[in-house]
């Protein structure tokens, strides 16, 4: 599902600036506010799409895009 949903924005973007298709997509992990900060818990987890032609950037939360992720949340509290 990860891989499907990486291409498909990948291949659907078009960018609100030069209204160009197509971009680059990454996953990235933030941590959030307070204990989890200190704790370096990355539960904050965002779907990057950077414009192939100017490089404009949007971010998606994949707890929107996938649903939630209980169990990645539980190994990174433990693996961190």
């Amino acid at each position: 599902m990860a891989k499907f949903t990486d291409q498909m924005i990948g291949r659907e973007f078009e960018c609100p600036r030069c209204k160009s298709k197509g971009a680059d997509v990454n996953r990235m992990a933030v941590s959030g506010t307070g204990i989890s900060r200190f704790m370096d818990i990355q539960h904050q987890k965002y779907l990057a799409a950077s414009c192939f032609n100017c490089g404009y950037t949007e971010l998606y939360s994949l707890k929107i895009i996938e649903g939630e992720d209980r169990l990645g949340t539980l190994l990174d509290i433990f693996t961190s």
